[in-house]
């Protein structure tokens, strides 16, 4: 959360230490002098093939202080795809065991003059904020007890990292099971949701707003039961009918009043379960477009559409979630 993708093309180079650089021109030699645009690591990433928002797209997503960056790349084609894949997979099994890996690897992300060749690159918190975030999330941690939320098994310091040891949900991310199936079952999507009711509720009793609420932050234990993780744009101290201000979170899943720069309460959390649910069960997001000014517009003034196939009971429910008007919304 609290991050804004824009959409480039971009020239990487892989080296052996696990560094992915990118250039705006195709680097001529790994040691030019070029400025890179971008730059870190994918030392124990990990790796996922999507084909959203367009086909032959691959997530990487690793570590950086406290908090987990995302890339995501879209290249031309499957075979493209799987080399990528596998040459970030190498240098990172070679990280892991301290080996050797391969010189230098030039990987192509695009090519000049190519419209459909392009890289999400989500912007890093600053680093005020990720401290900001990490004590909320430590208190949020240590103050909530819920099935269906991630639990806090230990904590400690170094003299300059603070870690946290997570309950294990290895039931994997309900990002990466749709980025598979495309879309869910009513029956399976209702599932997931009433389980995220119950977490979001218990959050609520506890007079804290998760303002986060999106696929990544969905894990899966190893029964296949929701586990709800990363509360650092949680809100403390939120009692019912208190308001907020702070505009945060991530773009597609921002409410109407809070892009409206309108003071929010928890109603917030409500919109992000149904842009969640409306992914389970259409395939997409409801509101897209890769301009965020564009986007805005669409989630503050557009109707909600629904597939042809999908129930009446499932649209009924999305329409009340997905209400402009957070006192009329469902919740």
């Amino acid at each position: 959360g609290e991050y804004i993708k824009t959409w480039r093309p971009r020239y990487f180079l892989l080296k052996s230490d696990g560094s992915f650089i990118g250039y705006k021109e195709r680097p001529e030699t790994s040691d030019q002098g070029l400025p890179p645009l971008n730059n870190f690591s994918v030392a124990e990433c990990q790796l996922m093939k999507t084909e959203r928002p367009r086909p032959n797209t691959f997530v990487i997503r690793c570590l950086q202080w406290t908090t987990v960056i995302e890339r995501t790349f879209h290249v031309d084609s499957p075979e493209e795809r799987e080399e990528w894949i596998e040459a970030i997979q190498a240098v990172a099994n070679s990280l892991k065991s301290r080996e050797p890996a391969p010189d230098a690897l030039e990987l192509k992300c695009g090519s000049p003059g190519a419209e459909d060749a392009e890289v999400a690159v989500g912007k890093s918190r600053a680093k005020a904020d990720e401290v900001a975030h990490t004590v909320t999330e430590s208190r949020v941690l240590q103050n909530t007890r819920h099935p269906f939320l991630t639990a806090l098994k230990y904590a400690f310091q170094t003299s300059d990292r603070l870690c946290f040891v997570m309950e294990y949900a290895n039931g994997g991310e309900l990002f990466f099971h749709l980025s598979r199936e495309r879309v869910f079952s009513e029956e399976r999507a209702r599932f997931y949701g009433a389980e995220i009711v119950s977490a979001l509720e218990y959050l609520h009793s506890r007079d804290v707003v998760y303002r986060d609420i999106k696929l990544e932050n969905l894990m899966l234990d190893k029964d296949g039961h929701i586990k709800i993780t990363d509360f650092g744009l949680c809100k403390e101290g939120v009692t019912d009918g208190t308001t907020m201000k702070t505009f945060c979170g991530t773009p597609e899943y921002l409410a109407p009043e809070v892009l409206e720069d309108n003071d929010y309460g928890r109603a917030v959390d409500w919109w992000g379960l149904g842009v969640v649910m409306y992914e389970m069960l259409c395939g997409r997001l409801p509101f897209y477009n890769q301009d965020h000014e564009r986007l805005f517009e669409l989630i503050l003034l557009e109707d909600i559409r629904f597939p042809r196939s999908l129930g009446p009971e499932a649209r009924a429910l999305l329409a009340g979630l997905l209400k402009k008007d957070p006192k009329q919304r469902w919740g």
